[in-house]
């Protein structure tokens, strides 16, 4: 490391010297120019010749020493050419009187001694300073490296930073598993090529936004005890043209340097994507520094101890050449965790939290399905600032919930205010998602139900199934459908009129009728097939729209079925709350009048005794205003 300190100086040292070099020559190149391109010496007695001929034009005396221009050496412009320069052999007081009477311009000057030279450089040498104090700074510098498109913006991890280890990573156990083996190698390689294996050159790190690749792949450097060199895809591409190509090989490298060592190439869709699919054209940058890619990958020996990771959320979009064996042979993926891998993430952040007796982190990763260990990290972090702000030494259960609360539907609106009819029409559509979920079976089990306003939502209804769910069977997606209309159902029943405030119940029932129908194959009229094309466009990265692949008489029972499916839910809604109509009255007032209810508060309203435990996932149903 100190021979790689030194020898980045000594380039550092010669690029400045060179500049010098340079520097010295423009200056040496303006003071000739200045002089009027040069001078030619000559013998006094041909400066004498020239005087009685009256060649002499202008002299300047400095002590013995004459320089001037001849007459004849004067261009057209009127510019001088060549001057001579001459020094005088003995004193002759009679000569400046015989120039002056010949028409000579004579000007004496007193010849100057050395600081008086050095004052008249002194500008020049001021600026010389500045420049390469200028220079220097700027190849010092990280983010402004002058000159230096070529070099890749990595960031490099030695071994004897502060560590991440997989002590500090849960939730991917899976992943961790197979990642020991990569760790196994660059502890101990000969182990392997004992036996004649090979370890995958390139490690590909699949999963959502958040799940914990970056941090798996420090965890994998710091178990092994490795240098770790972290670049982003998107710190390639520059404005320059082949600037990505040279970064590229740059990495490779100082990952030789490095090596034993991990390369961890973060979002790698930026530089990765299809090939031929850009709306340029086929050959651009991007496309450059991936095939430059695909070489130094096929170049380099695992035999050296490089191993190339990279993370993405969007492996869909990748070139394929990019994943074949030999590059990318190996892909993990880093999905979501469990409601076992939430608690141990929780668990993990929470360690630096004074937490109060009443916190059940079991029940708090039961009630954040869906949530990524960087959402979980936000939850903590949320819960500790409302019990600093509430001026707390532990954060309590309650700062749990409100922030998972805030997390999930916004923040409380509580300065918002609404007309009493509004809060009436909003209290009696949030009691009749509960009644219809309490009342029909198989539905999830209600955690909480609110009518403040949080976010762009009004209200909203928690759900929390028993377990992580997967698979949906035809019979749970048909509740769903029911719970959803039963806000509406409970609007018409009670107050004589729906209301905008069910427009995103309505949107999220047709969608997933939408999708019993065209993508599950649980209509019993269209059968098992599925209807519609997702497009894709490489170059965006996105989906453009479905695709019409069938007839409009398939179209017209597609609708029919849609519509049918809806209706038979809201029936369902409306058979349950008909029948319950005053626990349905009885539950808004008690809404009214303490604005959230819990699932006991609930159950102890509704007459049921405490047979559910909420566990696992939500669900929510949410009031909104029309926007």
């Amino acid at each position: 490391m100190k021979e790689k300190k030194d020898s980045s100086k000594k380039d550092l040292f010669r690029t400045l010297g060179v500049w010098l070099l340079l520097f010295l020559g423009a200056l040496m190149l303006l003071q000739f120019l200045n002089t009027g391109g040069g001078e030619r010496t000559i013998s006094f007695s041909e400066f004498k010749k020239e005087l009685d001929r009256g060649n002499v034009d202008r002299v300047t005396i400095v002590e013995k020493e004459i320089k001037g221009l001849f007459k004849d050496q004067i261009s057209v412009e009127g510019e001088p050419v060549l001057r001579f320069k001459t020094y005088l052999p003995y004193e002759d007081p009679d000569l400046v009187r015989e120039m002056v009477q010949k028409g000579v311009v004579v000007v004496s000057k007193k010849k100057q001694v050395f600081w008086e030279i050095a004052l008249g450089y002194l500008p020049w040498l001021i600026l010389l300073v500045l420049f390469w104090i200028f220079m220097a700074r700027q190849f010092q510098s990280g983010s402004n490296r002058a000159f230096s498109f070529g070099k890749s913006r990595v960031k490099v991890l030695q071994e004897d930073r502060p560590k991440v280890t997989f002590e500090d990573v849960a939730g991917v156990e899976e992943a961790k598993e197979e990642l020991k083996e990569v760790i196994e190698f660059l502890k101990n390689p000969e182990k392997f090529r004992r036996l004649g294996a090979r370890i995958p050159k390139g490690v590909l790190l699949l999963g959502p936004p958040g799940t914990g690749k970056t941090l798996l792949a420090r965890a994998v450097a710091g178990e092994a005890g490795v240098p770790f060199l972290s670049i982003s895809g998107s710190d390639f591409v520059e404005l320059f043209v082949g600037v990505g190509a040279a970064r590229v090989r740059d990495l490779f490298e100082q990952a030789k340097q490095h090596a034993p060592c991990i390369v961890f190439i973060d979002e790698i869709d930026a530089v990765g994507r299809l090939r031929g699919a850009g709306l340029g054209g086929g050959h651009d940058e991007r496309e450059q520094t991936l095939n430059q890619l695909l070489v130094e990958m096929d170049g380099f020996d695992t035999s050296e101890g490089i191993v190339v990771m990279a993370a993405t959320n969007r492996p869909d979009i990748l070139d394929p050449a990019l994943l074949r064996p030999g590059r990318f042979d190996r892909r993990i993926v880093v999905d979501r965790p469990d409601v076992k891998g939430r608690e141990a993430i929780l668990k993990i952040h929470a360690r630096n939290v004074p937490l109060a007796d009443d916190v059940d982190l079991e029940t708090i990763a039961r009630s954040t399905p869906g949530f990524s260990g960087a959402d979980l990290a936000n939850l903590v972090n949320e819960a500790a600032l409302l019990a600093a702000r509430a001026g707390r030494s532990e954060v309590k259960m309650a700062d749990f919930e409100e922030a998972k609360d805030k997390v999930i539907l916004g923040i409380a609106r509580k300065s918002m205010v609404l007309s009493e009819d509004e809060k009436k029409e909003i209290a009696y559509h949030e009691a009749g998602h509960v009644m219809v979920s309490k009342f029909l079976p198989g539905t999830d089990p209600i955690h909480k139900v609110t009518i403040i306003p949080r976010g762009m939502a009004l209200g909203a209804t928690q759900q929390l199934p028993l377990s992580d769910r997967h698979i949906y069977k035809k019979s749970y997606v048909l509740n769903q459908l029911a719970v959803l209309l039963g806000g509406r159902v409970a609007e018409e029943l009670v107050l004589g009129e729906g209301s905008t405030g069910a427009a995103d119940d309505l949107e999220k029932a047709t969608e997933l009728a939408r999708k019993m129908v065209c993508e599950w194959g649980m209509s019993e009229k269209l059968g098992p097939a599925t209807f519609g094309k997702v497009e894709h466009e490489v170059f965006l990265g996105r989906e453009l729209g479905l695709k019409r692949v069938y007839s409009e008489e398939i179209a017209r029972l597609i609708d029919e079925e849609i519509s049918r499916i809806v209706r038979e839910a809201e029936s369902k809604a409306r058979e349950i709350l008909t029948k319950n109509i005053d626990k349905l009255h009885t539950l808004a007032e008690a809404l009214l009048q303490k604005e959230t209810l819990d699932k006991d508060e609930i159950d102890e309203i509704l007459g049921f005794k405490k047979k559910e435990k909420a566990a696992g996932s939500v669900s929510l149903s949410e009031d909104k205003a029309e926007s």
